[in-house]
C-alpha cells in the first residue's frame, strides 16, 4: 500500500506554490495524496508566519492535526513553511507531538523526510534557503483555467515591520527562460490566466547576470498562445517604471489591474517603515497609472497603528484614501513582529486604537467602493466564468479587475450554457454587497 499523505497549506500564494511543488514530489514518489486527513500516514502543515493572525492560524492547524494523531486518526505530523523556518528552535520544544519541523530549504527533500517520520523517527532540517526550488513540476491546486506563476522569491527591501527577508532570504529572480518554459507548459495544460507573484514582482531581474526587467518578461509572456489574461500582484511602488507602465498599457493580454501595497501615506510613518518615497511621489505615481492605463484598477493595502502614528498622521492616511479612491483596498492593524526594528519603536500605538483606525479606514473605503460599483451598472466588461452557483441559480465569475480569492465576483445569467474557464462579455445590471450582477451579452 502506498503511503497516504495529507497537506494543509496556509498563507499566501507563494506558500501555495511551494505546497504544489511538494505535492508533485510526493506523487512522483508513488505516494498518495489524501482527500481526507483521516487515515493519512503523515500530514504536512505548510505554515505561514508573517503576522500574528497567520501565526495563530498555523499553530491552531498544527494542534488540530496533533489531536487527530492522539486519536489515532493520522500518523506523523510535519510542520513546514514559514512558521517552521522562523521559529526553528522552538517548534519541537513547544509542540513535542510534532514528528518533523522542516525549514523552507527542506522542501526539495520532502519525500525523504516523509519516509523518515513514517518509519518512526523524527526529522529536523533547515538547509540553506538557496535550496528552496523556484521551479519544477507542480500539482496545481487552483482551478484549471488560472494559475500562479512565481517569478522570484525572498525580499531585499527590509521594511522595518517585516520578517520576510529573514524568513525567506534575499531576493532571488528565476531565470527568464525558466519562467517562460513553465508558462508555456501551463498554457498547454489549459491555463488561460497567469497571475505573477513574488514578494516584490517589480524587482524582477535586477539580480540576474543579464539584468532583465519585469517589463521585458511581460512582453515575452504576452506572446504565448493560449494565455488570455496576465495579472500583476505585489508591485512595489518605487519600482514601477515608465517602461512597465507602457507595457501594461500597450499589451492587451495584461489586465488593467495592479496590486500596489502602499502601507501608509504620512511621510514620517513611511520613513519609519523603511518605505522608499513620499506621499507626493505616491500621488504622482497613481495619477500617472490612471492617465496612461485607461480603466486600471489599483489594489492596495495599508497598516494602521504603526509606532508613532498619531491622530494627525492617521488623518493624512484617511485623506489620502479619500482622495485616491482606490478600487480595491485592505487594511491591517499593526502587528509587532519580534526581531524586526519596528518591534521596539516608540511610541507604540495601543492595539485597540490601531484596530479602530483600521475599521474607520475600511468604512471610508466601503463607501467609495459602493459608489464605484454602482457606477459600473450598464457597462460591459470581460469576465471569466468560475463556476455555477446553485445558491443563486447563476454563474459566478470574475471581471478583469478582480483577482481570485481576494476580490469580488460577478453573478451572471446566460441564455446559453457556460463552462468553467469560459471568457465572455457581460453587461452589469446591478450590485449586491459589493458584488456585481450581470448578464452575458448575446
Amino acid at each position: 500500500m502506498p503511503l497516504k499523505i495529507g497537506m494543509i497549506s496556509l498563507g499566501c500564494p507563494k506558500n501555495q506554490v511551494n505546497a504544489e511543488r511538494m505535492l508533485a514530489l510526493i506523487t512522483n514518489a508513488g505516494m498518495e495524496i489524501a482527500d481526507d486527513l483521516d487515515g493519512a500516514d503523515a500530514v504536512i502543515v505548510n505554515t505561514c508566519g508573517f503576522i500574528d493572525d497567520a501565526k495563530r492560524e498555523a499553530i491552531e492547524s498544527i494542534l488540530e492535526v496533533v489531536e487527530l494523531k492522539k486519536q489515532g486518526l493520522v500518523g506523523a505530523v510535519i510542520a513546514a513553511g514559514c512558521l517552521a523556518e522562523r521559529y526553528r528552535g522552538e517548534m519541537m520544544e513547544e509542540i513535542p507531538e510534532l514528528d518533523a519541523v522542516l525549514g523552507l530549504g527542506a522542501n526539495e527533500a520532502i519525500v525523504d523526510h516523509i519516509k523518515t517520520v513514517c518509519a518512526g523517527d523524527r526529522a529536523v532540517a533547515f538547509p540553506d534557503l538557496g535550496c528552496l526550488p523556484l521551479s519544477g513540476e507542480r500539482l496545481r491546486t487552483t482551478p484549471a483555467h488560472w494559475a500562479y506563476l512565481q517569478i522570484a522569491d525572498g525580499c531585499s527591501n527590509h521594511c522595518t515591520y517585516c520578517k520576510i527577508p529573514s524568513i525567506r532570504g534575499r531576493y532571488r529572480s528565476r531565470p527568464m527562460d525558466d519562467i517562460i518554459t513553465e508558462a508555456k507548459q501551463l498554457a498547454a495544460d489549459g491555463v488561460k490566466e497567469l497571475i505573477l507573484i513574488a514578494q516584490d514582482t517589480t524587482r524582477y531581474g535586477g539580480d540576474l547576470p543579464e539584468k532583465t526587467t519585469l517589463a521585458e518578461l511581460l512582453r515575452h509572456l504576452c506572446g504565448i498562445d493560449g494565455i488570455l489574461w496576465i495579472r500583476l500582484l505585489y508591485a512595489y511602488p518605487d519600482a514601477v517604471t515608465d517602461e512597465l507602465i507602457d507595457v501594461i498599457a500597450a499589451q492587451p493580454k495584461i489586465v488593467k489591474y495592479i496590486d500596489l501595497p502602499l502601507q501608509h501615506a504620512d511621510d514620517a510613518i513611511l520613513s519609519a517603515m523603511g518605505r522608499r518615497g513620499t506621499q507626493a511621489e505616491l500621488r504622482t505615481l497613481i495619477a500617472k497609472l490612471r492617465e496612461r492605463v485607461r480603466g486600471i484598477a489599483i489594489r492596495t493595502t495599508f497598516i494602521t497603528g504603526f509606532p508613532g502614528e498619531d491622530e494627525e498622521s492617521f488623518a493624512q492616511l484617511a485623506a489620502f484614501v479619500r482622495d485616491m479612491r482606490f478600487e480595491k483596498l485592505g487594511v491591517f492593524a499593526f502587528s509587532p513582529q519580534d526581531g524586526t526594528p519596528a518591534y521596539a519603536l516608540e511610541p507604540q500605538v495601543p492595539a485597540q486604537t490601531a484596530a479602530a483606525r483600521a475599521e474607520n479606514l475600511m468604512q471610508l473605503q466601503n463607501r467609495i467602493v459602493l459608489e464605484q460599483t454602482r457606477a459600473r451598472i450598464g457597462q460591459t466588461f470581460a469576465v471569466v466564468v468560475e463556476n455555477y452557483d446553485n445558491y443563486t441559480d447563476s454563474y459566478q465569475g470574475r471581471c478583469m479587475f478582480d483577482a481570485p480569492d481576494i476580490d469580488n465576483v460577478i453573478y451572471l445569467t446566460s441564455a446559453a450554457p457556460l463552462d468553467d474557464g469560459d471568457f465572455v462579455n457581460a453587461v452589469v445590471l446591478g450590485e449586491r454587497d459589493g458584488d456585481l450582477l450581470g448578464r452575458v451579452c448575446e
